[in-house]
């Protein structure tokens, strides 16, 4: 708990990722769906705006590195912090509980169960957008190093992955940028728990009264600790 009677939800370092994550996403999407819809009128005027699809590719790809700094980046940190017990290993690992959860709270929007489902530091719907960015990740470094480097690729390992990267890398931005746009702004900014607008991820703060709301599970757990 903070000074002002608040608690301490995300890090600095949490907070940092994030934001940076949010740069290099639209930086990413701005460059990058012009280049897929192509025909496009207004892809056509993006890319106008940018300088042209040349300029464009040049900017899509240094974000797409500075992406996978931050990928490599985060990974060092979590993994740092279960060496040194600072982070636990269980936190947002998929458990039965979180799809006992899942099952509850359709019930609960269904008006079959009285209560929703008490969750601790994080629910199901969260651990599912962590571990869908962290694999979609993996996946767009991975296929967009072979869209940068075709020809070593195709020396190193078959050509065949060329067609599969160009494809599995525009789907999964595509579907990222979909589960972004539908779940997780209206979880972030239009659900009725939290609107107009979530704060915490940038001041990393949440009152008391979202944690009894959102996390009585881990509120009760850090209470009783004292």
């Amino acid at each position: 708990m903070s000074t002002d009677g608040t608690f301490v939800r995300f890090s600095r370092v949490q907070r940092l990722q994030h934001a940076l994550i949010l740069v290099l996403f639209t930086a990413l999407a701005l460059t990058g769906f012009p280049q897929k819809f192509h025909d496009a009128e207004l892809s056509r005027s993006i890319l106008g705006a940018l300088g042209g699809v040349t300029v464009s590719r040049q900017i899509h790809r240094v974000a797409g590195a500075l992406f996978a700094l931050l990928l490599v980046w985060h990974v060092g940190v979590v993994l740092a912090g279960v060496v040194r017990r600072r982070i636990q290993v269980n936190v947002m690992v998929p458990r039965r509980q979180d799809f006992l959860d899942a099952i509850h709270m359709l019930k609960y929007d269904l008006g079959y169960a009285k209560e929703p489902p008490r969750f601790d530091r994080f629910d199901y719907r969260q651990k599912f957008e962590y571990w869908g960015l962290v694999f979609g990740s993996f996946l767009m470094v991975a296929t967009g190093v072979v869209l940068l480097y075709p020809m070593q690729t195709a020396a190193l390992l078959v050509g065949d992955l060329i067609p599969i990267a160009k494809v599995a890398h525009s789907n999964e931005g595509l579907m990222a940028f979909l589960v972004v746009i539908v779940w997780h702004i209206y979880n972030a900014h239009l659900s009725p728990d939290v609107f107009p607008f979530d704060r915490s991820i940038f001041t990393g703060k949440i009152s008391r009264a979202r944690m009894h709301h959102e996390h009585p599970l881990e509120l009760a757990r850090l209470e009783k600790r004292g």
